[in-house]
């Protein structure tokens, strides 16, 4: 008897709601109107993602209302981003339940961000040698993409994967924390090294591999002057490279039997 391989479906769930409340939002609907076709949407969307999928294991991951490790080291974290709609945040108990309507469970957490949890899921099943795929727009999670671990933008219809990361940033997947460490991610407010951008950090990273080298080669006689320019601004090079890199290793409090798909009585 052949046994099936594990595949965790994971859905980065605000990531797909608000962008599908994005599109509702631009017709001539009210607020009530918009959150009613979102949900019809969200469900149809979920049906399409576990049939193209075809996973042993489901989970929707929500972001609660988190006041994050990174906020607390620094405080400018995502300052800026556009808060979600009103009508969208009263309605996300409706939407959670679209979720469970289609047997898909939902994460949430009090304590952690949405980004983490999904990197500690996925990196938890490829440790055994077992397939995860990420549902998410967010580049952020192409960090964590080997052979186990694999991104999907549904709404571009594309994979997020080696080759996309070599053609948009021109590193390997393991080089982009230190890329952003280097660049900065806007989105998130996290400051780089000022004076360095997307090109010259490419061709560092090529040059030296990674952040730990560059810091090391700073330190010799006649550095060049991206070098110098990292020796200034060091210490919110690491900060940045803290904050960006995502943790992979936060408690969960539940095993993947709970999340199987389609669900099992117990």
């Amino acid at each position: 008897m052949s046994t099936i391989r594990p595949h965790l479906l994971i859905i980065d769930a605000l990531n797909l709601i608000r962008r599908l409340h994005a599109v509702q939002a631009q017709q001539a609907l009210t607020p009530a109107q918009a959150l009613v076709a979102t949900r019809a949407n969200l469900i149809n969307t979920c049906r399409k993602l576990l049939t193209n999928s075809e996973p042993t294991h489901v989970i929707a991951v929500f972001d609660g209302e988190v006041h994050s490790w990174r906020k607390e080291i620094y405080p400018a974290y995502k300052e800026g981003r556009t808060p979600m709609p009103p009508e969208l945040r009263e309605g996300l108990a409706t939407l959670q339940d679209a979720f469970w309507e289609c047997g898909v469970d939902a994460l949430l957490s009090d304590t952690d961000e949405a980004d983490d949890l999904i990197a500690t899921l996925a990196s938890g099943i490829a440790s055994h040698g077992h397939q995860a795929t990420i549902i998410s727009t967010d580049k952020g999670f192409c960090q964590l993409i080997c052979p186990q671990i694999r991104v999907r933008d549904y709404f571009n219809k594309r994979w997020l994967d080696a080759a996309f990361v070599q053609q948009q940033y021109g590193v390997a997947p393991a080089q982009l924390v230190d890329f952003w460490a280097l660049t900065g991610i806007s989105g998130s407010n996290i400051k780089g090294v000022p004076g360095i951008g997307p090109k010259t950090a490419t061709q560092l990273l090529q040059q030296y591999g990674n952040l730990t080298t560059m810091l090391e080669a700073c330190q010799q006689e006649g550095a060049a002057k991206p070098l110098l320019k990292l020796h200034q601004h060091q210490d919110e090079a690491l900060m940045a490279r803290r904050l960006v890199r995502l943790q992979q290793d936060i408690p969960l409090g539940f095993n993947l039997r709970e999340i199987r798909y389609p669900p099992q009585p117990d």
